[in-house]
């Protein structure tokens, strides 16, 4: 059983069960590319290249439960090949409430393996009584240091990219939106929040508004009740109200069979970036579900395979991956 999958499973037994609908919701958009699910190739753990792990980035006293100390951190992994590279910073998901580091260490290794510097890294969630500013405060803060020890890992600090999926998607996206970094891989986050479960089944869609629940609370704080109680924060929160010419190019992935996160979201966010002018790329995974949270048995692989990574390298390569003249 894959960490994501656990994660969902022990959730369920502590009394908050992640909403599944049972049905997907609508997801045809002619603006978007379609690629069909498919499990075979799967990419292997590569080679030569080099872990620093736990290395920490940020510290918040008094901030943690009981008053501990909140320290971030982040694992490292760096390529083979001698020079500076270009970094990319990995926000794994867990729906606001948890964000393990390391979450899709085979698909980082093997981008570092194409020559990235991949940082994957913790942020403050609802645990922390954190809000979405908080977390964008902790992605910069990451991005800052990693900036700052350049020298130490190999780093070109001028070519970044944000990679994340589900929450750490979502994050990437208003992080990576206002500009500042190079471009944006968003693996089925949310954007539009208050419609993060547009589409799904009532008792889906009622579980996941329900008051106090985790969306709520990581837009309006430890006190939030429902997710529209306050507009203006919402819009804000939104990383499409953000979107301009300046936003750097985005590649994003959605499942047509996801039932945690509707297509719906990352549609609105495709439009929004296309519509400000920025340079947007979508492609619909045709049956594939919500990343390695498996609702259904071996589906997490179709997101691991050597055609699907290599669209996100690619991307990297056409994006940050080369230094300019």
């Amino acid at each position: 059983m894959n960490l994501p999958t656990l994660m969902t499973k022990l959730a369920a037994l502590r009394g908050h069960p992640i909403p599944i609908s049972t049905k997907p919701a609508p997801s045809d958009d002619p603006q978007s590319r379609s690629i069909q699910a498919d499990s075979r190739e799967q990419i292997r753990p590569a080679k030569g290249v080099r872990v620093v792990r736990n290395v920490e980035f940020a510290r918040y006293e008094h901030a943690g439960t009981n008053g501990r100390d909140v320290r971030l951190r982040m694992d490292i992994m760096l390529p083979a090949s001698p020079g500076e590279h270009p970094l990319v910073v990995y926000l794994p998901g867990g729906g606001f409430v948890m964000a393990p580091k390391i979450g899709g260490a085979l698909m980082r290794r093997h981008v570092a393996a194409a020559g990235y510097v991949v940082a994957s890294i913790e942020y403050r969630t609802t645990r922390h009584r954190a809000t979405y500013k908080d977390g964008i405060a902790d992605v910069r803060a990451a991005i800052a240091y990693l900036r700052e020890h350049a020298d130490e890992y190999g780093i070109d600090g001028s070519r970044v990219a944000l990679w994340g999926e589900s929450a750490g998607g979502y994050l990437a996206s208003i992080v990576g939106v206002d500009g500042g970094v190079g471009a944006v891989v968003n693996k089925f986050g949310g954007s539009a929040l208050e419609r993060l479960a547009e589409g799904f089944d009532d008792a889906s869609a009622s579980a996941t508004y329900a008051s106090g629940n985790p969306v709520a609370r990581y837009v309006h704080g430890p006190n939030g009740t429902t997710i529209d109680e306050d507009t203006a924060e919402l819009r804000a929160a939104d990383p499409t109200s953000h979107a301009s010419g300046n936003t750097p190019p985005f590649l994003i992935f959605h499942g047509t069979d996801d039932r945690l996160i509707s297509p719906i979201q990352t549609q609105i966010l495709h439009h929004a970036l296309r519509a400000a002018g920025a340079d947007s790329t979508r492609y619909l995974v045709i049956g594939a579900g919500h990343g390695d949270i498996a609702v259904k048995g071996g589906e997490e692989k179709f997101w691991t395979t050597v055609p699907m990574m290599q669209l996100i390298i690619d991307f990297l390569d056409g994006t940050i991956g080369f230094a300019p003249d």
